[in-house]
Order: structure tokens, then C-alpha cells, then sequence
């Protein structure tokens, strides 16, 4: 299993915002088998992480076409600057409810 995380500064985010955040996510799942998808934001800082099951999957979903919209987008403004680490799972540990 692979994670993609992407960091964020935050710039000017308005309402198509987060119709494309939504948008982004559904086509994630819908099309490209991400597996699950978790973000935060604390101050200007978002921090998102998607699960996925190969990285083929990932190159895909990086490149479709709706999926560069919304990046252009994010470089135009939404974001004054981020990160993405695609990271191999090797282990994986848990304790009670699955968090």
C-alpha cells in the first residue's frame, strides 16, 4: 500500500474551493481506487493524505485532466505553496478502535 501526502500553505480560498476539494476527492474514489483520504487544517496548514493500493494508481489520478485543473488552480492561489511525498507502507501498527 502507498500514501500520497500533500502539505499546504493556504492562500486565498473561496467557494470553488471547496466544491473542487469535493469534487478532487469523489474522482479519487470513483475513478482511481483510492482507498481512504484524510485531511486537516490547523492555522494555514492543511495536511492531506490519501491511501491508495499501487503507485500506477497514483500517476493516474496525477494526471488526469480534472485533477490538473484543480492544481493549476491551487498554484494560481488557493495555495501560496505545498509538498507531495508518495511514501511506501511497509508496516503498519494499531491499538483499539481504528483510527
Amino acid at each position: 500500500m502507498y500514501a500520497v501526502i500533500f502539505r499546504a500553505r493556504a492562500g486565498e480560498q473561496d467557494e470553488r474551493y471547496g466544491e473542487m476539494v469535493t469534487q478532487m476527492r469523489d474522482l479519487a474514489f470513483e475513478r482511481y481506487g483510492c482507498r481512504d483520504f484524510i485531511a486537516v487544517t490547523e492555522g494555514d496548514t492543511e495536511i492531506a493524505i490519501s491511501y491508495w493500493d499501487d503507485e500506477e494508481s497514483i500517476r493516474r489520478w496525477k494526471n488526469d485532466p480534472e485533477h490538473s485543473l484543480g492544481q493549476q488552480l491551487g498554484r494560481d492561489g488557493w495555495y501560496r505553496g505545498y509538498r507531495v511525498q508518495v511514501v511506501e507502507i511497509r508496516r503498519e501498527y494499531s491499538f483499539g478502535e481504528d483510527a
